[in-house]
């Protein structure tokens, strides 16, 4: 099969299969219609710290899936690793919870918007499950804010 590129800056998404129903994944298809790589075809998720993983989470907007590490790219999350307060601290561990009881919920789609990459080379991708942003959930559960790139401000 010949190798086709995409634009950089086409939307792309890729379907995770729930593990429950062990249907394979749907054709994951980009904007133009074309195939494009699926990184997974079932996933079950735990907790990881810093370290490489498979299918787990870092903390409330960084997940290891397959071997490739992934940045939440439409949100901000409080950090777990390097917390400035205890509030921030104690955020960042209910929302990295809560993001893997998503996670596990059942099939989530990754999509691409924009760049593919960030600085240190984790994949940017919006997660949703049946057309809604995980990250907005979040969000709208007080766990995280909404980001789309620049500076970030604090938790404390």
């Amino acid at each position: 099969m010949a190798e086709r590129s995409t634009p950089a800056n086409a939307r792309q998404k890729w379907v995770v299969a729930d593990m429950d129903t062990g249907r394979p994944a749907p054709l994951p298809v980009n904007d133009h219609a074309e195939p494009v790589p699926a990184p997974l075809a079932n996933a079950v998720f735990s907790l990881c710290h810093i370290g490489g993983g498979t299918n787990c989470v870092v903390d409330g907007d960084t997940i290891w899936m397959d071997g490739l590490k992934i940045r939440v790219a439409d949100i901000d999350a409080p950090e777990t690793h390097s917390p400035r307060c205890a509030a921030e601290a104690d955020l960042g561990n209910r929302a990295t919870l809560r993001l893997k009881q998503l996670l596990n919920a059942g099939p989530i789609t990754l999509e691409q918007v924009g760049r593919d990459e960030d600085r240190y080379g984790r994949k940017l991708r919006v997660l949703l499950r049946q057309g809604r942003s995980l990250g907005d959930i979040l969000v709208s559960e007080g766990l995280a804010r909404p980001y789309q790139g620049g500076p970030r401000t604090g938790w404390c």
